[in-house]
């Protein structure tokens, strides 16, 4: 459980790069970005790196228990999701890449593939988003 610390609500260290979260009765502490291969073994060193961080930005935080664990998620090198056509396949679109904010961005990415379905004019400019700048 959460050792009787009361958090109500997402705290965000910015300067530290990690949350902390409430769930029910526990705290969840994320905060990590590892660019690795689909099948690479995880490196749970950084979720030690957290855990001094919780310790330290709330001193009461015990770990009796815990899950220890990582998901991957779809990400670029820059940042920035790939959406438009896709090179060679008209009938291709592509909008993946956006890492910790799919559900933030989900909605204007999807404005943006209907734009593209519909084969009007796109309302910004895509090329920032376009496949070809890792070529």
């Amino acid at each position: 459980d959460s050792d009787g610390i009361e958090i109500n609500h997402e705290i965000i260290f910015a300067e530290q790069k990690f949350v902390v979260t409430p769930l029910e009765r526990r705290l969840r502490i994320g905060g990590a970005a590892e660019f690795t291969g689909l099948v690479a073994e995880p490196n749970f060193r950084r979720s030690e790196v957290l855990m001094e961080l919780g310790r330290r930005a709330v001193p009461k935080l015990t770990l009796r228990s815990g899950t220890v664990w990582m998901g991957q998620r779809p990400t670029t090198p820059d940042s920035l999701p790939v959406i438009g056509r896709a090179t060679g396949a008209s009938n291709a679109i592509y909008a993946f890449g956006h890492g910790h904010l799919g559900l933030t961005q989900a909605a204007p990415t999807a404005r943006l593939v209907a734009e593209l379905i519909g084969l009007g004019p796109s309302s910004i400019d895509l090329a920032p988003y376009s496949a070809s700048r890792f070529a």
